[in-house]
C-alpha cells in the first residue's frame, strides 16, 4: 500500500466512475483499476462490488475511504511543514474556485498573482462548493475561493470582497426603461435559477423567497451562461453576480436600491495549517487586485 493507492481510492469514491476517477488522477483506467485490486489483495478485503455497472463500495471500502482521507490530510500537513521551511510564497499551491466565480475572476487574478509571486506554482481547479470543500478537507486542495456558505464555517474563512447581485432582464421587459429597482418589486415575480449543484442558487433563492419572489418551475440552468441566454431570449429574469454581468445583446442589468443583495466571496483553508501565512497573504493580494474590479464593475 502507498499514498498514491489511497488517492486512487478517494478519487473513485468522489467520481463513482472508473474512467473519470482515472482522468482526475492523470492515469489510465486499467492502471487505476489494477491498483485498486492490488490494494484489496494487500488488505485482504473486498472494497468494491463488481457485479453492477455502477461503482458500489462495500462497508469496508467506505470505512477505508474515510480513513484514507485522514491519512492524506496528515500527509498534506507534513508536506506543508516541509514547504514552510523554504520561502513563504514559493512551491506548489492547489486552489479550488467555484464555477460561478472561476470564469470571471481567474483571468483577472491569476496573471497578477503569477507576476507578484514568481516562485509560486499555482494549480487551479474549478469545482462546485461541496466537492471543493470535500477535497479541501481531505487535503487534495490547499485552499479555495468560494462564496461563503454554512458548510464552509468549519474552515478558516478570510473575506476577500462582497459581490453585488444585479437583476438581468430582457431588453423587451417592462422594466427595461429603468436603471434601478427596489427589491420589493420582485414580490410575486418568478425568477430563473441555477440548479441545485451551485451555492449561488442557495444564496439567491433564499434572498428572493424572503422578499416574496418565486422560482420559475419550468427551467433550471447548469451554468450562468445558459441562464444569461435564457434571459436574453425573454424567458424570464435572474439575479446575476456583478463580475458575470457583462454586456450581452438582448440583456439589461439593473442595479438594486438599498438594501442591495450580495454574496460574500473569500478564501477558505484548513484550521491549523502550517501554511496559514501563505494563504492569508494570497487572500490579501486577491483583495487588492479585485478592489478596483468590484468597485468599477
Amino acid at each position: 500500500m502507498n499514498i498514491r493507492d489511497l488517492e486512487y481510492l478517494i478519487a473513485l469514491a468522489d467520481h463513482k466512475h472508473f474512467r473519470r476517477a482515472a482522468e482526475s488522477c492523470n492515469v489510465s483506467q486499467p492502471t487505476l483499476s489494477g491498483q485498486i485490486r492490488k490494494l484489496e489483495d494487500d488488505l485482504g478485503t473486498i472494497l468494491l462490488e463488481r457485479t453492477s455497472r455502477k461503482v458500489l463500495f462495500t462497508q469496508a471500502g467506505l470505512t477505508l475511504v474515510e480513513q484514507a482521507k485522514v491519512v492524506l490530510r496528515e500527509v498534506k500537513i507534513l508536506k506543508e511543514m516541509a514547504s514552510n521551511q523554504g520561502k513563504e510564497m514559493s512551491g506548489p499551491l492547489h486552489v479550488g474556485i467555484i464555477p460561478t466565480l472561476g470564469p470571471y475572476i481567474s483571468p483577472i487574478i491569476i496573471p497578477a498573482l503569477k507576476e507578484k509571486f514568481k516562485h509560486l506554482e499555482l494549480y487551479i481547479y474549478e469545482l462546485q462548493t461541496s466537492q471543493l470543500l470535500d477535497q479541501l478537507e481531505s487535503g487534495q486542495l490547499d485552499c479555495g475561493i468560494i462564496s461563503f456558505v454554512k458548510e464552509s464555517e468549519s474552515f478558516i474563512e478570510v473575506p476577500i470582497f462582497d459581490e453585488e447581485m444585479h437583476l438581468a432582464i430582457s431588453e423587451q421587459h417592462e422594466w427595461a426603461g429603468l436603471d434601478k429597482v427596489g427589491i420589493s418589486l420582485l414580490s410575486g415575480r418568478e425568477l430563473l435559477f441555477l440548479d441545485g449543484g451551485h451555492c449561488l442558487r442557495t444564496n439567491t433563492l433564499d434572498y428572493c423567497l424572503s422578499v416574496g419572489a418565486k422560482e420559475n418551475p419550468h427551467f433550471k440552468a447548469s451554468n450562468l451562461e445558459t441562464l444569461r441566454n435564457m434571459v436574453a431570449a425573454n424567458v424570464g429574469m435572474a439575479l446575476i453576480p456583478q463580475l458575470a454581468a457583462k454586456e450581452t445583446i438582448g440583456i439589461k442589468y439593473l442595479h438594486f436600491e438599498e438594501p442591495k443583495p450580495f454574496r460574500a466571496i473569500g478564501m477558505v483553508y484548513r484550521p491549523g495549517s502550517p501554511l496559514r501565512v501563505r494563504y492569508e497573504r494570497l487572500a490579501q493580494e486577491v483583495t487588492k487586485i479585485m478592489k478596483s474590479e468590484v468597485k468599477n464593475g
